[in-house]
């Protein structure tokens, strides 16, 4: 009886070591996205002209809403680009989640600028303004979407059937709402923020092309590689430059 008993709280415990290894085993890859400063200036961010509905201009009464198009800290820290496993995934599957993620319309400003989702997963359009938006995604591997949202209503749902980066959000109503929203095969994508710093974990051991996305044409897209061991944290840094306007 001992025995049975000694048999079986080695193979509880072989099992819980198993299952918490297997829960740690992903590994992580981050780090730091930068914009080249020449001379340490920052680029200049347009103001946007609100005047055209009071009740958007109302919500900014304090002072101009300045563009978000290229979002940089004083040390180069670049926000609001898009970074994703681009490839290295290849025959492997991952379920969507059942929870929606979320896309606000606040004070006729997008929140986030820049989201990333699952294909076929939720995603709840908020309509916090009290004035009328329409919700106008213009997706190529999906079906379009343009939704009215009255002031009245608060919510609506809607989904992407197929992975693109990036599908283009725009608000037909007020021409300076402008959304990107990046749609994934799998849960390996960041969006960095403060400092310019992402963070993607849980990944398998192997060897992965990691894209760098923005959305200004003049810094468009980078990509680097890595290589991975199970439970093994590697950090890769992206630096843009901002390209020559076209003659």
């Amino acid at each position: 009886m001992k025995r049975h008993v000694f048999v079986a709280a080695i193979a509880a415990l072989s099992f819980a070591c198993y299952a918490s290894g297997d829960a740690v085993a992903g590994a992580t890859v981050s780090g730091t996205i930068k914009l080249e400063l020449p001379g340490g200036k920052k680029p200049g961010r347009k103001k946007i002209q609100m005047a055209a509905d009071p009740v958007c201009a109302g919500k900014h009464a304090g002072g101009a809403t300045l563009s978000e198009v290229v979002l940089v800290d004083d040390d180069g820290g670049l926000h609001n680009v898009f970074v994703y496993v681009k490839s290295g995934l290849e025959g492997k599957t991952f379920d969507a989640p059942s929870e929606p993620a979320v896309l606000d319309q606040k004070g006729c400003i997008y929140k986030p600028r820049v989201m990333g989702v699952r294909a076929g997963q939720p995603i709840t359009v908020l309509n916090s303004d009290g004035t009328l938006h329409n919700i106008h995604p213009k997706p190529q591997n999906s079906a379009e979407i343009n939704k009215a949202m009255p002031k009245f209503m608060k919510k609506t749902t809607i989904s992407f059937a197929n992975s693109e980066v990036m599908v283009p959000v725009k608000c037909d109503v007020h021409p300076w709402m402008q959304s990107y929203i990046g749609v994934m095969e799998h849960p390996f994508f960041a969006v960095t923020g403060e400092g310019g710093k992402f963070e993607i974990k849980g990944l398998p051991a192997g060897t992965y092309t990691i894209e760098a996305w923005h959305e200004s044409k003049r810094l468009g897209t980078m990509t680097q590689e890595v290589t991975v061991a199970d439970g093994e944290s590697r950090s890769l840094d992206f630096t843009f430059k901002i390209k020559p306007r076209k003659k």
